[in-house]
């Protein structure tokens, strides 16, 4: 079986046993040894083994990546390319979201007793993600250069690093190659090296996916789901409609590959990031998946991707916009036309400033209510839910960083640049 099988199986039979042990023994003590002596540590050496090798992964791939564009007006079109494509799918992910919460409207399912048994279940947990919660100031964009970029790398703050490698690689260029080279070909061993421990660590990924889904489905179970059905389906209908519609008509059109070819390429990183729910976790996977098996040149791969995996959030927004409305049609608050605009836009920049974490979003969601004058403890309704949910969004998200590679590829083709044969466009 290939390793996308393996990690496949593993990715259902722990949700499929997780689901069966919640129902047969929740609350039990031999439930909760599992979950923490078993599962846990399963899934949490699986993360750590990912997460060690983002930082050291962002900084080669990326500075590869800028040395061997070259040219700094190319760099300049290339990253223009890829903002505007994050901006243009976030945007379109957010007003999608506000379109269906609004056309299912599934706060108006959830009847009172449902809302009060809730809040009392996660009122402790939604008080520690309020306080979490800032509202957005100058202070987020000044963060962005880091004035250590060792502490910034140790805090697992990708912006600064991203900022960082983005100057260390604009300096090479401007050195003649007599100075640079020694220093690339030792970036360049570092960046195979790392490629080999990603190997390793995806090695160990069916057990460790297997885990993180049990500890999730073993915890939490299916049953709440029917409690928050409509809200749920609200969520996954969008997230499957921009995960099959919407980006498989933009790899058709921008990218000009077929979206079968595309998602079979890609099954290995959506599966990762739906397992483990951060796009940053699963940046070694989507780098190797954007290289080796949808064969985008490195260059672009190393530029666009990272980038992607701090700044693109297309699943986040639309979720960011649900949650949003869905709360506000619970508690009753009606949105004007401005309201609505402002739900579209700080739903994209929470899901840029959430970066690539784990549930990193639902924070500064708690600032965004506050802002359309919904009540910020009203996040305690959707807690329960809200691991399995952010595993659909990463994917979602992991999905849009590849087809914005594969789009800017294809449009530096087209516009003169040249590759070697085995491009996006080779597989139309």
């Amino acid at each position: 079986m290939t390793l996308q099988g393996r990690i496949f199986m593993g990715l259902l039979g722990g949700a499929a046993a997780g689901g069966v042990a919640n129902a047969l023994w929740r609350g039990s003590a031999g439930l909760s040894w599992a979950i923490e002596f078993i599962a846990r540590p399963l899934g949490q050496i699986f993360l750590s083994l990912l997460f060690m090798l983002v930082v050291p992964l962002v900084f080669s791939s990326l500075t590869l990546g800028i040395a061997g564009l070259g040219d700094v007006r190319r760099l300049g079109r290339i990253g223009a390319r890829a903002l505007l494509f994050f901006v243009a799918t976030s945007a379109l992910a957010a007003l999608f979201g506000v379109v269906m919460a609004e056309l299912l409207r599934p706060g108006n399912a959830l009847d009172p007793g449902t809302r009060a048994e809730l809040m009392r279940a996660y009122s402790e947990q939604a008080a520690q993600q309020a306080g979490a919660g800032k509202p957005f100031s100058i202070d987020v964009l000044i963060g962005i250069v880091p004035r250590n970029p060792i502490d910034a790398a140790a805090r697992g703050d990708m912006l600064g690093v991203i900022f960082f490698t983005l100057l260390f690689g604009l300096a090479l260029t401007r050195l003649p190659g007599s100075v640079t080279a020694p220093l690339l070909r030792g970036v360049e061993a570092l960046d195979r090296v790392i490629a080999v421990m990603v190997g390793f660590a995806m090695r160990f990924a069916p057990y460790g996916v297997a885990g993180l889904i049990f500890e999730t489905t073993g915890r939490f179970g299916f049953g709440i789901l029917r409690s928050l059905a409509a809200y749920v389906a609200a969520l996954l209908i969008g997230l499957v409609v921009l995960q099959f519609g919407l980006f498989s008509a933009l790899v058709r059109v921008l990218g000009g590959m077929s979206p079968i070819v595309f998602f079979r390429r890609s099954w290995p990183a959506v599966v990762t990031a739906f397992a483990t729910a951060s796009s940053s976790a699963t940046l070694p996977t989507t780098l190797r998946v954007a290289e080796d098996d949808l064969l985008v040149p490195r260059e672009i791969a190393g530029f666009v991707v990272p980038l992607g995996a701090t700044l693109n959030k297309t699943g986040t927004a639309f979720f960011s916009a649900v949650v949003v409305l869905f709360l506000a049609q619970v508690f009753v608050v009606r949105l004007d036309f401005a309201g609505y605009l402002v739900v579209v836009l700080m739903a994209g920049l929470s899901a840029v400033a959430a970066g690539g974490i784990p549930f990193g979003v639902i924070p500064l969601l708690v600032a965004v209510l506050a802002l359309v004058h919904v009540p910020g403890e009203g996040i305690a309704l959707i807690l329960g839910v809200d691991q399995l949910m952010g595993m659909a969004r990463t994917a979602v998200n992991v999905t849009d960083d590849l087809v914005a590679s594969v789009y800017v590829a294809r449009a530096e083709r087209a516009g003169g640049a040249t590759y070697p044969a085995n491009t996006p466009l080779h597989h139309v």
